[in-house]
């Protein structure tokens, strides 16, 4: 069985360039990869193409790339977090492009399954048909969306193990699975790495196939992107 595990994240990273384009996992701050965005901030890799949800919190997540002006394009959905994210677009510092949030999510898993493109009628009348191949199906309008071409996908589990193989816990379970195997380079960050043939079969969410690189994060801060209480 071929053992994917590295031992460090700087290992793990190893090849990322200026210029890549790279799928980062989660859903706001949630199921995000703490360890590996902290290491490319430190790299100071720049001028990358970032495909996620979300573009992170001022000081936190792909925020820290922003504020290092290390990300030149946001391939995102929802990105109402992020004041210097909102200040860089407004400027024209930073250039974005903004999909429905289940166009995104189909983007990543065409990728995944080698589906080279898909109609869809989200968007259909908007700013985000211009341009693109429209079609009708039973009566309806669809435009057509091409699959994502990227060079890494990182994304974050609960648990993994050496052959690659994931489980994901609660809400991480996200974009995260859907981008496994969507680019040339799959890196997974876990919190808990195991030897092969520990977890259970039936209780993995990817299969390592999907996987070329997997480590075990040091620290996860875990915040909450928008903290409610109940008020007793």
């Amino acid at each position: 069985m071929i053992n994917k595990k590295v031992n460090a994240v700087q290992e793990a990273l190893n090849g990322i360039e200026d210029g890549n384009t790279i799928m980062l996992g989660g859903f706001g701050l949630c199921g995000i990869p703490e360890n590996a965005i902290a290491e490319l901030v430190n790299k100071q890799t720049k001028n990358l193409t970032c495909i996620s949800n979300n573009a992170g919190v001022d000081d936190f997540g792909l925020g820290l790339l922003l504020q290092n002006k290390q990300i030149k394009k946001m391939i995102s959905s929802y990105v109402g977090e992020n004041a210097e994210f909102e200040r860089q677009m407004l400027s024209g510092e930073l250039e974005v492009d903004l999909i429905p949030q289940g166009t995104l999510a189909e983007r990543c898993r065409a990728a995944q399954a080698g589906i080279p493109a898909f109609f869809t009628p989200a968007g259909f009348g908007t700013e985000v048909a211009e341009g693109k191949e429209v079609r009708e199906f039973n009566g309806k309008m669809h435009i057509m969306e091409h699959a994502f071409k990227a060079d890494f996908a990182i994304v974050k589990a609960w648990k993994g193990d050496t052959a690659g193989n994931l489980i994901f816990k609660g809400t991480a379970r996200n974009f995260n699975p859907n981008m496994c195997g969507a680019a040339k380079i799959t890196i997974a960050e876990v919190e808990e790495l195991v030897e092969a043939g520990t977890l259970d079969p039936n209780q993995i969410h990817i299969p390592g196939i999907f996987v070329q690189r997997i480590f075990q994060g040091e620290k996860y801060e875990k915040r909450i992107e928008q903290r409610t209480v109940r008020i007793r």
